[in-house]
């Protein structure tokens, strides 16, 4: 399979899992949305089911959708990526690529599909919120390990799953990402992904969000929170890159 075809792959299922999963997070967050105060398990399964279709998408390529998997297979030792993508320099190169550029197109349609909602919605955190990640108390540190052991449970867990097919396919890593969010999503809003942090939060950076007042001026700055965007981006590389490692000793 040539390398064309697992960019396209991952940019379209990194895409469609971006698109739904920034989308149920807009439904919750943003003024006059029918699914307006939905919760957070509504958020979990809205992940979930992105996660569930993004996979079926991606088939071809192994359906990666997150550089923190691509770097666990890495580290695992593992000779493909994906029936016939042997692992390498350029194969790992283009798998980050499709998956950043997926998810930041998957967060600008969001955005189209919610673009009256973003207007009306006065407090820019919670837009922001609907693009990338932040901390309920900011403690990088302890943000960071967050990030690394619901990272580590995703990428040990779906390492696992290849081991030992289960017949559940996307359902069993949708359930996977449904279950980290429950239980481990409190503190950061697990991330647990590179791009589905970085890509979105480049997209907010650029999209024109500022809310006006019944005037037409600007109210409030927006702000993409640079000073946290770090955490979602290594604590994942590091939960990955040690989930390859012990997968390569247990399994």
């Amino acid at each position: 399979m040539g390398l064309g075809t697992v960019f396209l792959s991952e940019v379209l299922g990194t895409g469609v899992l971006l698109l739904l999963g920034a989308g149920v997070v807009a439904n919750v967050l943003l003024a006059k949305s029918k699914g307006f105060d939905g919760g957070w398990l509504l958020i979990n399964f809205g992940w979930g089911f992105g996660v569930f279709a993004g996979v079926y998408i991606a088939y071809k390529s192994g359906a990666h959708l997150n550089p923190a998997v691509t770097i666990g297979i890495l580290t695992s030792g593992a000779d493909e990526f994906a029936p016939g993508v042997p692992v390498g320099v350029g194969s790992t190169l283009v798998y980050f690529a499709g998956e950043m550029l997926g998810a930041f197109l998957g967060a600008v349609l969001a955005w189209l599909a919610y673009k009256p909602h973003f207007d009306e919605t006065p407090d820019e955190g919670l837009k922001l919120a609907v693009f990338s990640t932040g901390p309920a108390i900011r403690s990088y540190t302890w943000n960071l390990v967050c990030e690394i052991i619901g990272t580590f449970v995703l990428v040990f867990v779906v390492l696992a799953l290849g081991k030992t097919p289960t017949q559940l396919g996307p359902l069993a890593v949708a359930m996977l990402v449904v279950g980290i969010g429950a239980s481990l999503g409190g503190p950061t809003g697990y991330a647990i992904n590179p791009a589905r942090d970085l890509g979105p939060r480049i997209a907010h950076a650029l999209l024109p969000l500022s809310y006006k007042g019944t005037d037409g001026e600007a109210i409030g700055k927006k702000d993409s929170d640079w000073g946290y965007s770090w955490v979602p981006v290594v604590g994942p590389i590091i939960g990955g890159a040690l989930a390859g490692v012990i997968a390569s000793l247990a399994f």
